[in-house]
């Protein structure tokens, strides 16, 4: 039997000024749906080297700005490993060639990462590391046409560059056996 892959990218708008958590589970059981896979493998992954994907225990309880009890917890333990990057000499990153790549792309490039033109927009190696420590993908089980996950386990993206907000891109790819093989127009 033929292997097949669907692929689906969603679009999240971080907010800045701190994490930008979202869960993502229901749009990626929707892209298994749509998928037609029956068996196989699904794979989130973050396009971006300042977010992470994740897998993790649904909370009931929130904070005031709105945050997942756990991932407040993660914030305050990963702000312990990786502080908060406030100032040019806290880290090495970004040096002096980064901005001189950085300042010579055309000003529409340079204003899709820094919107002030701004060095300090630069400031945002806690968002690399911490992304680097937590992982920009996690892999699924499919099972009958489902995400095979227990009934608390969700899948969160989170941004973790707080330098402003932006539009983020999450790609999700299932990769088994479809239902129906035969008909199957939705795979590629």
């Amino acid at each position: 039997m033929d292997m097949k892959i669907y692929k689906k990218t969603i679009e999240l708008f971080s907010h800045g000024g701190r994490p930008s958590y979202f869960n993502i589970t229901s749009e990626v059981k929707a892209a298994i749906e749509a998928s037609g896979i029956e068996d196989g493998l699904c794979f989130v992954i973050s396009l971006h080297t300042t977010c992470s994907v994740f897998f993790e225990e649904y909370i009931h309880d929130y904070t005031e700005e709105g945050d997942e009890y756990l991932q407040a917890d993660l914030n305050d333990v990963l702000e312990k490993i990786v502080p908060t990057h406030k100032t040019s000499e806290q880290y090495r990153y970004p040096g002096p060639r980064h901005f001189e790549e950085v300042f010579s792309w055309p000003e529409e490039k340079i204003r899709s990462f820094l919107p002030h033109m701004q060095k300090s927009e630069c400031y945002n190696a806690d968002g690399h590391l911490r992304s680097t420590l937590i992982g920009n993908s996690v892999t699924l089980d499919v099972e009958k046409g489902k995400l095979g996950v227990g009934l608390t386990g969700y899948i969160y993206f989170v941004d973790f560059d707080c330098t402003h907000e932006r539009k983020r891109h999450c790609k999700i790819i299932v990769f088994g056996k479809c239902r129906n093989e035969a008909k199957c127009e939705k795979c590629i």
